[in-house]
This record gives C-alpha cells, sequence and structure tokens, in this order.
C-alpha cells in the first residue's frame, strides 16, 4: 500500500482551446498543441500535440487532424478524451521511467461561461484518466490566483483573459465572481481575421499555422507602437494563378485586421465595467485590469484598453501561464481554495 501510496499524484490542468499545460508539484510538465492526428483507416490515434500540429494542414486521405476543442470547451468527446490520455502518458513518461502513476486528485479549468452539459463533458474525460477525484475552477478565477491576487479579500479585481476560443472577462471578490462577460472572440478568430485580410487584400492563400505565425511575429491592435516589430514575409499562394508568392506584412496592417474582433473585446471589458457594484468598480479604479491569456501578448492592447477606460492596464509577467499555475496554486492549497472549485 505504501508503494501504491506514493505513486498517486495530483495534477492541475489548462485545458485550452489551442494548448493544454499540465503542472505537478509547481512544474509545469507538459505544454502542447490541443490538436491530435488519426489514420482514418483503424480510427486510431498516431499523433499528438506538437507531432500532430507538424502534420496539420499537410496531411492526406489516411491521416487527419482533429481540434477537441471549440471555444474553450469540448466539441470532440471521443478525440478529446484520446488527447488527455495521451497527454497525461506523457507525464508519466517524464516523470516515472518505468510506472504509469495513478491520480488522485485533477483540477482542470473551465470558462465561465460553461453550460452544465459541457461541464459534464469536461467531468467525465478527466474521470476516465482514473482520478479519484476531480474538480474544476473557472479559468479567470485561476488567472487571478495565478498573478497573485489574494481573491479571498472584499476587494475587486478585474481580469481579462484571452485564449484560444473565448475571452474571459470577470470582476472578482471574495472568492467568486461578481460579474463577468465571456465572448467567443479571441485567438481563433484573430487568426481568421488574418487569413481573411490577407485573401481579401493580397490576394494571398494561407493556411492556418502561417496566421498563427504572423500573430505572433507581427500581431498587434494598436497602429502608432513605440518599438514596432520587423515587417513579417509571408508565404502563401496567389489566389488568381495558385502559384506560390511571398509578401511582406507590417504590424499596422494586422492591426487593422484584426480590428473588428479588438472592438469586440473593448465593448465586453466596458460592459463588464458597467455591469460592475459601484463599490467594486472604486476598487478596479485603483487597482486597474489585468490581462492574462496569449491574447494578451498583442502588441498595444494594453494601450488599446487603457484608451477606451482611462483605466491602469497591466499585462501579466507570463500571461500563457497564468491560468494553470492558478489551477496548480488551488490544487496545492486545496482546503484553503475549497470555495471556488467545483465537483
Amino acid at each position: 500500500m505504501g508503494i501504491l501510496k506514493y505513486f498517486y499524484i495530483d495534477i492541475a490542468v489548462d485545458l485550452g482551446t489551442a494548448n493544454t499545460l499540465i503542472i505537478h508539484n509547481d512544474k509545469i510538465v507538459v505544454d502542447e498543441p490541443s490538436i491530435i492526428a488519426i489514420d482514418r483507416n483503424t480510427n486510431k490515434m498516431i499523433a499528438v500535440g506538437k507531432a500532430a500540429m507538424q502534420m496539420h494542414e499537410k496531411t492526406h486521405d489516411t491521416i487527419k487532424t482533429i481540434k477537441p476543442l471549440r471555444d474553450g470547451v469540448i466539441a470532440d468527446y471521443h478525440a478529446a478524451e484520446l488527447m488527455i490520455q495521451d497527454m497525461i502518458k506523457m507525464l508519466s513518461k517524464r516523470k516515472l521511467a518505468f510506472f504509469t502513476p495513478f491520480f488522485n486528485r485533477i483540477i482542470i479549468c473551465i470558462p465561465s461561461g460553461t453550460t452544465d452539459v459541457e461541464k459534464r463533458a469536461v467531468r467525465d474525460s478527466a474521470a476516465h484518466t482514473g482520478a479519484k477525484e476531480v474538480y474544476m475552477v473557472y479559468e479567470p478565477i485561476a488567472a487571478a490566483i495565478g498573478i497573485g491576487v489574494n481573491i479571498g479579500e472584499p476587494v475587486g479585481c478585474m481580469i481579462v483573459d484571452i485564449g484560444g476560443g473565448t475571452t474571459e472577462i470577470a470582476v472578482i471578490s471574495l472568492s467568486g465572481i461578481a460579474c463577468d462577460q465571456s465572448i467567443k472572440v479571441a485567438g481563433n478568430a484573430f487568426n481568421k481575421d488574418i487569413l481573411d485580410y490577407m485573401r481579401k487584400q493580397h490576394n494571398l492563400v494561407i493556411g492556418e499555422r502561417t496566421a498563427e505565425q504572423i500573430k505572433i511575429a507581427v500581431g498587434a491592435v494598436w497602429t502608432d507602437l513605440l518599438e514596432p516589430p520587423a515587417d513579417y514575409p509571408v508565404h502563401g499562394k496567389d489566389l488568381m494563378t495558385g502559384i506560390p508568392k511571398i509578401i511582406s506584412v507590417s504590424y499596422r496592417e494586422i492591426a487593422v485586421a484584426l480590428e473588428e474582433s479588438a472592438v469586440k473585446i473593448d465593448d465586453a471589458v466596458l460592459k463588464a465595467l458597467e455591469m460592475a457594484p459601484p463599490e467594486l468598480a472604486s476598487d478596479i479604479y485603483k487597482n486597474g485590469i489585468h490581462l492574462t491569456g496569449g491574447g494578451a501578448l498583442l502588441r498595444g492592447l494594453d494601450k488599446r484598453l487603457h484608451n477606451i477606460t482611462k483605466l491602469p492596464v497591466h499585462v501579466a509577467e507570463e500571461p500563457l501561464q497564468a491560468v494553470v499555475r492558478g489551477t496548480g496554486i488551488a490544487l496545492k492549497n486545496i482546503e484553503t481554495y475549497r470555495s471556488i472549485l467545483m465537483n
């Protein structure tokens, strides 16, 4: 029994639309794209994470790639289970050379706008790993914990968490969400905006992976940056001739491409501020807005929101890891954070 007890471990999971992160003993042990590749003939998974992403949009008739999550929730239940199980096997290989650990507790974060049906799908996928206890926590609360906010205090804190599928905006006080907005405009929507812009403005057809690379290299939502990135060379296919070609794009062009989606985030932030009770609004005026998630890395987003709200805007030190680190802290101090956890 003593040996078995040793192999029972606790993990925290940020099951994201774009990336899945797993934390154990305060260390991120898995950080992989949320995607799998399946053999169409056998229906067996042949790759997961980075290996599957390398195949994405480059497959033939025998192989298909699947992104199990859409808009922050599970869209393909079977694929999600395969992905979660295989990523946990990655943890097993990295932690122990010969033994597969058993799972005592798993805490997994979910968007604040998740329905009961969607919660059940997440819970069941995690439970099928054999975990003895499965808990869920809302992403904005996890993000607040991850950036060092004491969520238990009677002080309002505003979190804007821009992930791959959703943007979660929440005012948090006394370990709960006082008001929130959840919109399906985030990293994937930005990629689609870039795809559409390249097609319309440059007659250039590009793939999803290229759009992601453009977003990382020159993605911006403000057209007057103090330290602008260099123009980025984009490889694609000419829409008229079908011949591959290359063009250069600037951050100002991408800011134009992302404007419509950026406005939707602006509106959601303003709506959340309008909904906030007066005393919490006063706290937000003093403490400002905290940006987390991959979308927080968009150049000029802090300036844009400051210009609109006139409030201080802070970008988290490691915005991509804020949610999973907060979930890990909740896991380590489970009794302290019991009130925020859902079964």
